[in-house]
């Protein structure tokens, strides 16, 4: 299909130097959050050696940062059939059935796995499981840690595990750069640069019998998001850069009460769960009175598509940037909610006697790498598990608390299928139209000094250098480092022939535009807008060091996901068009943006049977 806006040209694999440094493993996870050490400890199980990379601290991505919980059928009188039907109507027809039967049938079972690993949820007196309601759900399914802190105690129950084998390798401040392939097309590794180490530009690489994508989000193209400054998009970019199958980008879900600061707009929002709508609050305008009654059976308890579009829809006709929670009579709030309590006052709002500001923020994306049910991508060897991959499971719009399950589910699938077919490991080769200057293959047992460019690959402790502040003017500002690569569409050059680029102005335009006009509320025009902004921003050369190699992964998720939300000329789910307001039959299926030899955006349509 013809994308019809106009994007900037995008390099086919990130400007950086040969790999100087090599460390083999069987198994490298990609990502440290619920997905990627479910499927790290899984595969320990079955005796694999398992490497973990992370791009920060182990525990810096999105599980530790969720509120509401984790959906399962855990009452009695609950059914999978009935949380089924839930996740359907969430995904508004785009759900793949199969995926749905899997994540409601063994997700019980997941969450039980997690309670032995240590995962302490919250119980009633009697010692059983405290359950709730979110947005979506018609049954009370969600199990909770300390109130409003279930993402906190999951992480910290399975870094505990983590850190008790020690046979899992934790890298820790490592940004993982592109997929290493073998001369049969398999996945056998990736190439990484660890933070703080060696050279600004240094590369390594772990050579690996399989890959296991699990990167977490792209919140970050956005002004506004509830995602860590980490969440990048760095796994999609990486899996479009290789080939493999990337799907429902356009469905990225605007959390609809995030807590609204608005002298903070580019940073993390806080998160205001559900799950304090699900215990009684409710959302006022600014006279007070209730605007969700009426707009759906559920109120404010409705999926969180419509949730968000209602309070768009209120913000514009008040001409607002914010409505309000009202939470003043839940009872116990502070104590059953201190997460979101401290959160509001620190920003001077006492959730107990005043309204809480909120408004939506860009906060999961439904859509990623495309996987199969033993989350398989289109690459062999290359997995996919959590916010990073598209299982299927969320369709146009996600149910509130699947997504931590998702990654449960799905990680024990992955791990079960590597195990039953592992083959040795390959060497990689380096071939592509922006590698002009690298020799087409490389030996692992090639000797180097992994002190002169990179540093060698360490346990946590040997690593330093965190990208915390890699948004940052600091961090951002100007060229790569003298000798250093940047990119261009003819291929690559020295950095000091080519003229210094301010990434930090680069990528905050880039986020204001994505938030303008491919947010909450999209168009043709808004979306031809953003194209043009993208255009801009996105002239070359691109630096190859740590900021320009993450602002190249923005750039990349940025413009695939405009290029199908230009092509959806219907409204579904979280894609919410203003120029076609209905969801159209027609539309019933899956774009596949991908990136043509050229670096120009392309796309592919597969209907849904």
């Amino acid at each position: 299909m013809t994308v019809p806006v106009d994007l900037p040209v995008l390099p086919r694999a990130l400007p950086a130097r040969p790999a100087s440094w090599f460390e083999p493993t069987d198994v490298v996870v990609i990502g440290s959050g619920i997905a990627g050490l479910t499927a790290a400890l899984h595969l320990r199980e079955a005796g694999l050696h398992v490497t973990v990379v992370t791009k920060v601290n182990i525990d810096d991505g999105s599980t530790r940062w969720a509120q509401g919980g984790i959906a399962a059928v855990l009452d009695p009188l609950d059914t999978p059939a009935a949380h089924a039907r839930d996740t359907l109507v969430a995904g508004v027809g785009l759900c793949d059935p199969a995926a749905v039967d899997v994540l409601v049938t063994e997700g019980p079972t997941r969450v039980r796995e997690l309670i032995k690993m240590g995962a302490e949820f919250d119980r009633h007196p009697d010692g059983s499981l405290m359950l709730t309601r979110e947005g979506g759900h018609h049954a009370n399914r969600i199990v909770h840690a300390g109130g409003d802190a279930t993402g906190a105690e999951v992480q910290r129950a399975l870094h505990a595990a983590v850190r008790r084998d020690p046979w899992i390798r934790l890298v820790e401040h490592a940004l993982v750069l592109d997929l290493l392939r073998d001369t049969r097309g398999r996945a056998c590794g990736v190439t990484l640069h660890v933070l703080g180490e060696g050279t600004e530009d240094g590369v390594g690489a772990v050579l690996a019998r399989a890959v296991v994508l699990a990167t977490g989000g792209l919140g970050q193209i956005f002004a506004a998001t509830t995602n860590p400054i980490v969440s990048t998009g760095d796994g999609v970019a990486l899996a479009l850069r290789a080939g493999a199958d990337v799907t429902d980008l356009e469905f990225v879900q605007f959390h609809p009460t995030s807590l609204y600061l608005p002298n903070n707009r580019t940073a993390q929002q806080p998160l205001v769960s559900e799950a304090l709508r699900g215990e009684g609050a409710y959302l006022v305008d600014g006279d007070g009175k209730r605007f969700m009654v009426g707009q759906h059976e559920l109120a404010e308890l409705a999926p969180r598509d419509v949730v968000a579009k209602g309070i768009h829809r209120q913000m514009l006709a008040a001409g607002t940037d914010h409505v309000y929670l009202d939470a003043r009579h839940v009872p116990d709030l502070a104590h059953r909610f201190p997460t979101i309590t401290a959160y509001c006052l620190a920003a001077g709002v006492d959730p107990t006697v005043d309204l809480i500001p909120v408004a939506p923020a860009a906060h999961y994306a439904s859509g990623g790498v495309r996987t199969d049910l033993d989350g398989r991508t289109s690459i062999p060897g290359l997995y996919a598990c959590g916010e990073v991959a598209c299982t299927g499971v969320h369709g146009a719009n996600r149910l509130a608390s699947n997504s931590l399950l998702e990654g449960l589910v799905f990680a024990r699938r992955i791990a079960a299928d590597i195990t039953r077919d592992l083959p040795p490991q390959a060497d990689p080769v380096l071939d592509g139209p922006d590698r002009p200057d690298l020799p087409r293959s490389f030996p692992p047992d090639q000797p180097a000094d992994p002190a002169a460019e990179g540093g060698a690959v360490g346990v946590s402790e040997q690593v330093g250098g965190p990208l915390a502040q890699s948004g940052d003017a600091a961090s951002t500002a100007g060229t790569a480092a003298a000798g250093g690569l940047a990119w261009t569409p003819q291929g690559l050059v020295a950095a000091a022939e080519v003229p210094a680029v301010d990434l930090a102005a680069r990528r905050r335009e880039l986020q204001r535009a994505m938030t303008r006009g491919a947010g909450v509320l999209r168009s043709a025009q808004t979306l031809a807008e953003t194209a043009r902004v993208l255009r801009e921003v996105g002239t070359p050369p691109l630096p190859g060091r740590t900021a320009g190699w993450e602002f190249a992964n923005l750039l990349t998720v940025a413009s695939a996901l405009v290029a199908s939300a230009a092509l959806r000329a219907e409204t579904r789910g979280c894609h919410w068009r203003e120029d076609h307001a209905e969801a159209d039959d027609g539309w019933r299926g899956h774009l596949f943006p991908g990136l043509a030899a050229d670096g120009t955006t392309n796309s592919t349509w597969e209907a849904m049977a």
